[in-house]
């Protein structure tokens, strides 16, 4: 016999509306407005698609064996933080910011260090290579995309030949950013005799789902002496067609270097449970800069990176300038920003005219004309895709890292930011920011609100969907 396919139909229109109103009363739940009426769009016109979506990627929080496992951490986080102060670490002279940061992060500013500020993708390699080629005791990797290409290859040699020394190699990867290279790269790694996990892997059974959350962290640390930290994978820099990236890394020698060993260790053993050093070394000191690690994803008490920037744009008095590829503010960055520019303070965004996302481009592009219609300034960087993640706030506050000024980062992201208190760094940053002032075109509002019906009818669409990219 035939099956009743009316009955079914049926059957289907009443599963859809189960789903409708039970998205109602779960979605709300500790999550965003923008995320709670993006969700519920999705889910209203797309129930059964939308219900799965959701389930696979829908909670910005990890299992409860997860957050067991961080809780575990927190005397490890809390004895380096002792060990930093008891050397006599240098407050910055706003200490409200630093005393922010360590409460958001568990580690507190300290002194004492030499940073310097690599703008060339190959120079970035070259040093990385070098110094892997002298390191003495270990070599520590975390990255978001690393490649088995020509780029990558590098690298993986000089690991290579560290492992030859007798050197301890570990490496961890996110298996999203790194997927089309997952294999090869890890085979490659494994072959050479370095010791590499997989960062937040997918797991269906026993709670272990990712939900979409990724490590988005780029560090490079060799014999807990020296860090590298920001913007650059390992990956060559044009590696989508069209496109070449320019980055800018932090290579920092000093105390600072320990706290970013244990953002390492800590990732580490949250996907092995086995804690590769107990006690980092600290570093002696090497130079000028004051320099604090703020590592922010879910296991941290709130948004770090975000709680962070919103605060500082509310208290800035003269000059904002923020520098990411990818801009999807939330309404509370959207607001702290447009009041300080009614408070007169200059603001300076500064994005890419070249797209690697084009629906992310979309969702950005949306926001323009509000930003420009309160005082805002936005320039589009030509010729290259500007993935760099960089914030100046007065001439009190720099900050570098991995995190972009968007929604995924500030939410669903493990990303570290470094914080820059001293003058000299500072200025440093502001240098390397006119440079990409100067080589960028200011959108200009009248402009900016000729564009077609259709593309602003496209950007609005994404907008919607901003919360879920």
């Amino acid at each position: 016999m035939m099956p009743d396919l009316s009955n079914l139909g049926e059957d289907y229109y009443v599963v859809e509306w189960l789903i409708r109103l039970a998205s109602l009363a779960i979605i709300p739940f500790r999550r965003t407005a923008a995320a709670t009426r993006s969700w519920l769009l999705l889910i209203f016109f797309l129930p059964v698609p939308g219900l799965l979506l959701f389930l696979a990627i829908g909670s910005p929080r990890f299992p409860a064996w997860r957050a067991q496992r961080f809780d575990r951490l927190r005397p490890f986080f809390a004895e380096l933080a002792e060990r930093v102060r008891a050397r006599g670490a240098v407050p910055p002279e706003d200490d409200a910011i630093a005393r922010l940061a360590g409460r958001l992060g568990y580690l507190p500013a300290t002194g004492g260090n030499a940073a310097e500020y690599l703008g060339g993708y190959d120079e970035v390699i070259d040093r990385l290579v070098a110094d892997i080629d002298g390191a003495r005791r270990h070599v520590r990797i975390l990255c978001y995309i690393f490649a088995d290409d020509e780029t990558g290859g590098r690298v993986i040699a000089a690991l290579a030949r560290a492992v030859a020394r007798g050197l301890p190699c570990h490496v961890l990867i996110d298996p999203v950013g790194s997927r089309p290279w997952r294999r090869g790269t890890i085979a490659r790694l494994e072959e050479a005799g370095v010791t590499v996990r997989l960062a937040l892997p997918f797991r269906l059974l026993r709670g272990r789902t990712r939900r979409d959350m990724r490590n988005h962290r780029k560090l490079f640390l060799i014999d807990g002496a020296i860090g590298y930290a920001g913007s650059q994978n390992i990956v060559r820099k044009d590696f989508r067609p069209g496109v070449t990236n320019r980055e800018l890394v932090l290579r920092v020698r000093g105390p600072a270097v320990a706290e970013m060993s244990a953002v390492f260790l800590a990732d580490w053993y949250l996907e092995t449970e086995q804690l590769l050093e107990a006690a980092p070394v600290i570093p002696a000191e090497a130079g000028q800069a004051i320099v604090q690690i703020l590592p922010s994803g879910a296991e941290f008490p709130l948004e770090g990176f975000h709680t962070l920037l919103v605060w500082q744009v509310n208290q800035a008095r003269e000059r904002i300038v923020i520098v990411t590829p990818y801009l999807v503010p939330d309404e509370a960055l959207l607001g702290a920003l447009s009041t300080a520019a009614l408070r007169n303070v200059e603001i300076d965004l500064v994005v890419s005219a070249v797209v690697d996302q084009p629906l992310v481009n979309l969702a950005q592009c949306s926001y323009y004309d509000e930003l420009l219609s309160s005082g805002v300034r936005i320039h589009r960087y030509r010729t290259y895709l500007l993935h760099a993640k960089n914030v100046c706030i007065d001439d009190r506050l720099a900050v570098l890292g991995s995190s972009n000024v968007d929604i995924r980062s500030f939410q669903l992201n493990e990303e570290i930011s470094l914080l820059l208190y001293d003058a000299g760094s500072i200025a440093e940053l502001r240098a390397v920011q006119q440079d990409y002032l100067d080589n960028s075109d200011p959108v200009d509002r009248t402009a900016w609100r000729q564009r077609s019906g259709l593309r602003k009818l496209a950007e609005n669409g994404a907008r919607l969907v901003g919360p879920l990219l």
